[in-house]
């Protein structure tokens, strides 16, 4: 029996980089593939032919070797010489030499020179039909060679009907279980797959897995290739969960059978990748593309096209992440190898230039990626006739950017015509066609020709709603421009309408999201929604000042949103899952997986199903996913918090008779009429325990954050300075800045006593204590302040949960190092402390950083130990991240050490989400729509413990990062201190930090939070915190026991500037430790809401 050439085509199926995710690899080892032919034939007369015979047939057997090792180009010559040999000793048409032509082509294919391979087959195949009949196994082989070769080559038509006499030849002659027919299967199901039906793929998949398992046992490289395969068809649907563990077996099996550096290795490598990239799990996917890329330059040398499957991959990974540094000479190395080994036409060389432009367009860099559009296109139209779907997306992306630089009059036909494509290729009704009357309904929006809007628009609208259900984020889209346009038209009840339906769906599709996306899927997913609450803020405040469903449209938004990201990276549901029991954990469980299902179907389409059918079972796994959520809410409190719903009615009823929660936000303007950006601004809302809320525009963010940061500079200035300077340099700027933010508000409060305060973005860098009023009174003379990190934690407080254990004090930690000169050392380094992020992802190492001693905070944890006996206190060297873990909810947490709050990397919500209303559209090609980059404000922020100066890495690193915090078990602690917080590393210059670090210690379970805005002598913070604690033991509330010290600071000789008393403040919780004395109405009691 001869063995032939089976070409599964490990290299030749890169193809796949169209969709950024990888190679579909289906190759099994070359032993499987080639092997020696016959013994030399009886009928040979001379004993030097079979001798030549001979020869030919160890040369096969190397260049099986050879190919196995992955060392094609040493192959290929032995190749060449065995066909030389075989031709001249049995004749051109002999089997025996189509046996040898399709392993030459088979070399060739492997090396994608797919102009040398394909008539390598085509003449095996006529040999082999002329010599043994149509029917043979053999001609089986050779007809799914070239098909297979014709795919990878991106000419489907002519692969199809190939694939499929190949497999009607094995099945008839071979019978329905053979490998090769298994074969046959996994090549028609790419086929299918590519086509667009998935389902009629993932059965054939299945079955060819079964197929390999039985015939040839659960380890062999084509077992793996299936598993391979499954496991990729999983993962274009979004089923990670039964991707993951197939793409483990798979890699395992070929990392045993063929080496840990065969290319097929590589393959593995590269999806698994994928699927981590699909997930947002980059830290992993990473280090996977990069071990891909070296086993194919290694293997395949580096003009491979695999090479520039690997470089693209690795590049869409560091442009998710917002590295376009590292993205952008990956993707130009990846052009330049498709273009020096392919046709200049090839379809896969269009694909590298629409990554390459989509980057340029995601930076903003329209003049490079204009023409990058271009040429695709013309590659796209030649390559598939001008009325393919995939021509309509690059016509589409190539409109995008006219429309981005404003030249509507290239835009429009462009527009125009990818609507035509679609609506001939597709059918009216398709979703796709619902995108492109969407793109060309918003540039005549910017035109301000409403009257051809506005019936695109709503066609759009009934077409997604067809298409993809109710629910789906594209009918949400539309909707939202349904919204933008009757704004434009000033038809506001229209336009209110619109949007508040828009944001229900989001607001349900974020959920879903949260509960079941990987955190970097969820921040990215996140992202995208900033630009609907900038223009839902922007509908009320802009456009309908006096509309009452606007406000209440833009408030409920704001309590909903507010802060929503860092609450989604900390990992709560996960943090929970470890704290509860096993029954409890099933739950859990049963109900993660409802949702993700429940995700998986809303957002995306019916499929075959009908409209009906498929929201029926939407219908269905929502109530299963309800009473799964009313089972775990009786046996978990926390569970109850996390999961009641955020109304404006719920928030209202929570705040107490005779308070008001004032919420500040800092948005974008949007201006929906030219559909354009403008500033940033600060408004704030006013909520009441009854009634309808009021509102204040406080006007541009630059003048506001000029005052804040002009208060905070003279407020963090050394106190020990006469009256007369306090009143020259401090209240001046305080009074300033009281007139833009408090002044406005103030008449809005209708007498309230009791104020709870949220400010946003810089406002959360500045004490409102300290500020003046027109009386020239320090706020806190007259008010009792109390901040919450957003209104929503109203709803968080109702729930009280008792804790484990007594009150735990962490202070004075030995950091390690040599300490001499060490004020010194810490300054010279504040400004140059260089960071990395650990492969865990939540932690930083910062390689230069150095923490000075705290002695004084010894004498604080002396005076608590004395004050709370059954405390338990660690300083020094027990100090440790370690130790702190270990805490389980305790009575309250007092931390004595350096915090840190590191820059972050703005990008403003204009420019992530400026063409949010406008979607790229996707296709089967693969061209995709830029991710957003989305830093970790949870991973600027943190607390040093002991050893943090011996930068020693690991677990027990001695820094915590807000992250870290975040997963600390506090829901049952009463009151967290941060005493001492020092920022040591330099100026503290942005908000995100601040509240990252307050917002970790919200997320980990504590009622109460108490640190500080800038550092403070260790005697001062010492005096401050032990009054504080003396007059909570006295049972005064967490607010006013702070307000009440502050203000004897302030009566004394020497604290009374506010550098002393101004610089911690309260946050949560304002009642005393037992929860009493809630009320607030003895005092005007301001909470502060922080984002």
């Amino acid at each position: 029996m001869r063995n032939r050439i089976k070409v599964q085509h490990t290299a030749s199926f890169w193809l796949a980089l169209l969709t950024g995710l990888l190679t579909v690899m289906t190759s099994a080892s070359c032993l499987s593939a080639m092997a020696a032919t016959v013994a030399p034939s009886a009928r040979l007369s001379q004993s030097g032919q079979a001798d030549d015979l001979a020869e030919a047939e160890r040369l096969n057997d190397e260049v099986v070797r050879l190919c196995d090792a992955g060392k094609y180009d040493e192959a290929i010559p032995i190749a060449e010489r065995a066909l030389a040999i075989r031709q001249k000793v049995l004749g051109p048409s002999h089997p025996d030499v189509a046996d040898s032509l399709n392993n030459l082509a088979f070399l060739y294919d492997t090396k994608g020179d797919y102009a040398k391979a394909e008539p390598l087959y085509q003449r095996a195949l006529v040999i082999d039909e002329r010599a043994l009949g149509p029917d043979h196994p053999n001609v089986a082989t050779d007809v799914n060679n070239l098909a297979a070769l014709y795919y990878s080559n991106g000419e489907y038509a002519k692969a199809e009907p190939l694939f499929q006499r190949a497999l009607a030849i094995r099945q008839k002659v071979l019978g329905p279980n053979h490998p090769d027919v298994a074969q046959s299967l996994n090549n028609l199901a790419l086929l299918y797959e590519k086509k667009g039906d998935d389902a009629k793929a993932e059965s054939l998949y299945q079955r060819s897995l079964a197929i390999r398992e039985k015939e040839l046992g659960p380890n062999h490289p084509d077992v793996a290739a299936a598993l391979n395969n499954l496991a990729e068809s999983y993962s274009a649907k979004g089923d990670f969960a039964k991707a993951e563990p197939l793409h483990q077996r798979a890699l395992a099996i070929r990392e045993k059978a063929l080496g840990t550096d065969h290319p097929d290795v590589g393959s593995s490598l590269n999806n698994f990748a994928g699927l981590y990239r699909a997930k947002g799990d980059y830290a992993k996917a990473e280090p996977l593309y990069q071990r891909a890329l070296a086993i194919f330059e290694k293997a395949l040398g580096p003009d491979h096209p695999l090479v520039a499957t690997s470089l693209n991959n690795l590049a869409g990974l560091y442009g998710a992440k917002g590295d376009y540094a590292k993205a952008e000479p990956l993707y130009q190395r990846a052009l330049a190898i498709e273009e020096k080994i392919l046709r200049p036409d090839h379809p896969a060389i269009s694909t590298s230039l629409n990554n390459l432009a989509e980057l340029y367009r995601t930076k903003g860099d329209d003049a490079k990626a204009e023409p990058l559009y271009q040429r695709g296109l013309a590659i796209r139209e030649k390559a598939l006739g001008p009325y393919h779907p995939d021509v309509a997306t690059f016509l589409n992306n190539l409109a995008l950017v006219y429309d981005h630089m404003g030249n509507y009059e290239k835009a429009e036909p462009l527009f125009q015509r990818a609507l035509a494509i679609d609506e001939k290729a597709l059918g009216p009704d398709h979703a796709d066609v619902g995108t492109a009357l969407n793109n060309l309904a918003v540039l005549y929006r910017a035109k301000g020709d409403y009257a051809r809007a506005e019936p695109l628009q709503r066609r759009a609208l009934t077409i997604k709603e067809k298409a993809l259900g109710p629910d789906h984020p594209d009918v949400a889209t539309a909707l939202n421009n349904l919204a933008a346009l009757y704004e434009a038209k000033e038809d506001m009840p229209r336009a209110v309408a619109f949007r508040l339906r828009a944001t229900d769906i989001s607001e349900r599709n974020i959920a879903l999201n949260l509960a079941n996306t990987s955190e970097r899927q969820t921040l990215l997913y996140l992202a995208t929604f900033s630009g609907e609450t900038s223009r839902t803020v922007s509908l009320h405040v802009q456009s309908a000042p006096n509309d009452q469903a606007a406000r209440r449209l833009a408030l409920t938004t704001i309590l909903r949103r507010k802060g929503r990201a860092l609450d989604a990276i900390a990992d709560s549901i996960g943090a929970l899952r470890r704290r509860l029991n096993a029954q409890d954990r099933a739950l859990l469980d049963q109900l993660t997986d409802t949702r993700s299902r429940l995700a998986t179907l809303v957002l995306g389409a019916p499929g075959k199903a009908s409209l009906a059918q498929h929201r029926a079972e939407i219908k269905s796994l929502e109530e299963q996913a309800e009473k799964l959520e009313a089972q775990i809410s009786t046996r978990s409190a926390e569970f109850r918090v996390r999961a009641q719903p955020v109304t404006l009615e719920s928030v209202q009823a929570a705040i107490p008779p005779g308070a008001a929660l004032v919420e500040f936000l800092s948005y974008y303007q949007y201006n929906a009429k030219r559909n354009e950006w403008g500033s940033r601004s600060y408004v704030a809302y006013v909520l009441g325990n009854q009634g309808e809320s009021a509102w204040v525009d406080l006007g541009e963010a630059a003048e506001i954050d000029k005052a804040v940061n002009e208060l905070r500079a003279v407020l963090r200035k050394d106190g020990d300075k006469p009256l007369s300077d306090i009143e020259r340099e401090v209240k001046p700027k305080a009074r300033l800045l009281d007139q833009k933010i408090m002044q406005p508000v103030r008449k809005l409060l209708g007498g309230k006593s009791t104020l709870l305060l949220s400010p946003d973005g810089a406002l959360n860098l500045i004490p409102f204590a300290a500020l003046v009023d027109e009386q020239g009174k320090y706020l806190v003379e007259s008010h009792s302040l109390t901040y919450l990190t957003t209104g929503r934690d109203l709803l968080r407080l109702q729930t009280k949960i008792e804790n484990k254990q007594g009150a735990a004090v962490f202070a004075n930690p030995d950091f390690g190092g040599d300490i001499t000169d060490c004020h010194e050392r810490a300054l010279k380094i504040a400004d140059k402390t260089s960071i990395k992020r650990s492969s865990a992802g939540d932690s930083i190492d910062f390689l230069d950083a150095f923490f000075c001693p705290l002695e004084g905070t010894a004498d604080e944890a002396s005076a608590l130990k004395s004050m709370f006996p059954d405390s338990k206190v660690w300083t020094e060297r027990q100090a440790t991240k370690t130790a702190l873990k270990q805490v389980n909810a305790p009575a309250f947490l007092h931390i004595a050490t350096h915090g840190f709050f590191l820059d972050d990397v703005v990008v403003s919500a204009a420019e992530a989400t400026s063409r949010s209303l406008v979607h790229t559209q996707q296709s089967t090609g693969g061209i995709t729509a830029p991710e957003f980059h989305v830093d970790d404000p949870l991973l600027r922020a943190g607390l040093a413990f002991a050893g943090a100066n011996l930068h020693r890495g690991g677990d027990d690193d001695g820094i915590l990062t807000a992250r870290e915090a975040s997963g600390l078990d506090l829901w049952g602690t009463k009151l967290v201190v941060l005493s001492a917080c020092d920022t040591g590393m330099g100026e503290v210059k942005n908000g995100e930090g601040v509240y990252g670090l307050r917002r970790a210690l919200v997320l980990a379970g504590s009622e109460t939070q108490v640190m500080s805005l800038w550092p403070v002598s260790d005697e001062g913070t010492r005096d401050l915190m032990i009054d504080y604690y003396k007059a909570l033991k006295g049972g005064q509330g967490r607010s006013e026991g702070l307000r009440q010290v502050q203000l004897k600071m302030l009566a004394s000789r020497n604290r009374r500037h506010p550098y002393y008393w101004a610089s911690f403040i309260q946050s949560g919780e304002w009642a005393n430790m037992d929860g009493k004395l809630r009320s607030c109405s003895s005092h005007l009691h301001m909470a502060l809401s922080t984002r």
